[in-house]
């Protein structure tokens, strides 16, 4: 009887949660989901130098934010634990115990130096550098005398010379590694610890993972892996390795190309159904011509056989206009609740306002949605509410300002704004076109002085609507400031 499908998204905790590896673990996430299997998460902190408990927080609050819950594993527990790799050096131990016992494995005294002088004369000799086997059929003797001159020995595999590591992966089709360019590899570092290769075995084999689906930069690591399986006696997982996220330049997604980490995603105000949405496009290719998926709709379209093994380009363009969609079905009340914390921390509010304010922002929180592509995004676009006219400098704006007909129609209007009984978005249009009729200014002439005015900028989203949401107060002032700023460039 087939085993349940298993698979597992294993982390170093060494850093933010990459956007990368949010990536990986929900293509394993669908997957499981997809087959009523398992997901399972432990941590990988071998790297004890490196690896922090911050870190760690960081990684399972991140996989919660995007909804990726899991059914094994850290904090949730399971029949294969302990779940951090810290707390399974016993285990690791004893089955390097067994292959040493059985004669698979070997103790390795070579220092640092020797085994660069090795290396190096290989290189010279236009070989590629494995590992000599100088230790591989020591003496007991030649042992203890290594010991006796304070030597720690790592432990190394005993890796076949003849034939291939094969395996058929679930994005790359067949892929083959020679084994004689495996050499004997560490296993165990001097100090006891595990190396990766060695424990992710162990751990994937006794948790009993089914499937293994993970980044291309662990394709290397593979041949070693099916050469522990090997000697162990165990049977391999499925891989599948999917491509590196590159920037838009096609260069590895680093800091340069922008945010990189699910946190800074979050903290911008992106919603974790687009950024998840988003990431399931990055190397999956679903039927058809959908690009807008519901949790629901990806488990069931999701599908290992779609997935390119092409490098995915990380668009921010692309999360953007996914993150517009998600936010368009927000109502009113759930975008003020998305945008008001930032409008908040720009110091444009108070953490603590009126009804009767709260009323008003969720008026021009929802008269600017149209253009906010993510929360983060809301001070900026906001910001003519809250912020003085700033100075005009751009040459093509002034010049507009500069036209007779800017001066003779901002006259007229403040005017005519004067006299208006009821400042509404409807009666300001009105006297609006009634003062463009009757000062004989159309269109362009009249309607972008104006909003410069305002806003300081030729286009925007409804005027009239604006100067409602302003208050006869503020409008005023603004349209008298520019005509005022007018004269001293004319």
């Amino acid at each position: 009887m087939e085993k349940k499908l298993k698979v597992r998204f294993a982390p170093s905790p060494t850093g933010p949660f990459h956007i990368g590896g949010a990536r990986s673990a929900l293509f394993n996430w669908l997957v499981a989901r997809h087959a009523d299997g398992t997901f399972l998460v432990r941590i990988e902190d071998t790297d004890l130098k490196r690896s922090t408990k911050e870190s760690e927080e960081n990684i399972k609050d991140s996989l919660k934010w995007l909804g990726m819950n899991w059914d094994e594993g850290i904090d949730v527990g399971g029949p294969h634990g302990p779940y951090r790799q810290t707390e399974r050096l016993d285990l690791y131990k004893k089955e390097v115990q067994r292959l040493l016992d059985e004669g698979k494995a070997y103790y390795c005294y070579c220092s640092a130096e020797e085994l660069e002088k090795s290396r190096k004369a290989q290189l010279d000799a236009g070989k590629t550098p494995i590992y000599d086997e100088h230790c591989r059929h020591l003496t007991e003797e030649e042992k203890a005398k290594y010991e006796a001159e304070g030597r720690k020995p790592v432990v190394r595999l005993k890796v076949r010379k003849d034939g291939v590591f094969a395996f058929d992966d679930m994005v790359r089709g067949h892929v083959e590694f020679q084994a004689a360019g495996v050499g004997d590899f560490i296993i165990m570092k001097s100090d006891g610890i595990p190396v990766y290769n060695f424990a992710v075995v162990i751990d994937d084999a006794f948790m009993e993972v089914t499937h293994v689906i993970r980044a291309e930069e662990h394709l290397s690591n593979t041949p070693r892996q099916l050469a522990i399986y090997e000697a162990l006696g165990y049977k391999p997982p499925k891989f599948g390795h999917i491509s590196l996220i590159l920037g838009e330049d096609h260069k590895k997604m680093s800091k340069r190309h922008g945010a990189t980490s699910v946190t800074e995603y979050r903290n911008m105000g992106y919603l974790p159904e687009a950024v998840v949405n988003y990431l399931a496009l990055l190397g999956w290719t679903p039927k058809g011509e959908q690009e807008i998926f519901t949790e629901e709709e990806l488990i069931k379209q999701f599908s290992m056989k779609r997935v390119s093994s092409n490098d995915a380009v990380f668009d921010i363009n692309k999360l953007n206009w996914i993150n517009f969609q998600y936010m368009k079905k927000l109502d009113a009340d759930q975008l003020y609740d998305l945008i008001f914390p930032f409008l908040v921390k720009a110091g444009y509010v108070d953490a603590m306002v009126s009804e009767e304010k709260k009323d008003w922002l969720k008026k021009v929180i929802w008269f600017m949605k149209d253009h906010i592509y993510f929360a983060g995004q809301a001070a900026d676009e906001l910001k003519f509410f809250f912020e003085d006219m700033p100075k005009i400098t751009d040459e093509d704006v002034l010049a507009v300002m500069k036209a007779e007909t800017s001066g003779k129609l901002l006259r007229a209007f403040i005017e005519d704004l004067k006299a208006l009984e009821t400042f509404d978005q409807a009666e300001i249009k009105k006297c609006f076109n009634a003062c463009m009729k009757a000062q004989g200014i159309k269109g362009k002439a009249a309607y972008e002085p104006t909003r410069i005015a305002l806003t300081g900028v030729t286009q925007g989203p409804g005027m009239f609507e604006m100067m409602e949401l302003f208050g006869r107060e503020k409008t005023m002032d603004r349209l008298e400031a520019a005509l005022a700023d007018r004269k001293s460039v004319v």
